[in-house]
């Protein structure tokens, strides 16, 4: 089977973005296999240049950085209270954007917008 060819129904394919994924579902367990994940997207998204998996490697790479930001303005501002709110809004985003690539890269599909915000 080809690279480009869709798999068919009920295979699970363990490709470089699905890996990705689950190591950042990973991390909600043990806090520090996102970081191997995030390291992985930079080095495959060189090698990743044109395929569909180059947008995923993206979507990941800003995961990674804007779960970050957003992790540490909510530490700050649960000083204030205001941050403890915050942080189950950033636990649903980030399990959100882990697992929109995994579904989407068992369809070998790019993900639409890699550069969003949001979903």
């Amino acid at each position: 089977m080809s690279e480009n060819t869709p798999k068919s129904g009920g295979d699970f394919d363990l490709n470089q973005p699905t890996i990705i994924s689950l190591l950042y579902l990973g991390s909600l367990l043990t806090g520090i296999t996102s970081i191997i994940g995030v390291v992985l997207a930079f080095i495959w998204k060189s090698e990743a240049a044109g395929s569909w998996e180059e947008s995923h490697f993206t979507y990941h790479i800003y995961t990674f950085v804007i779960g970050t930001i957003a992790g540490i303005v909510a530490f700050i501002l649960s000083f204030v209270i205001i941050g403890i709110f915050l942080f189950p809004l950033i636990l649903v985003w980030f399990i959100v954007r882990s697992v929109k690539p995994l579904l989407a890269a068992q369809k070998q599909q790019p993900m639409p917008d890699p550069k969003t915000l949001l979903f």
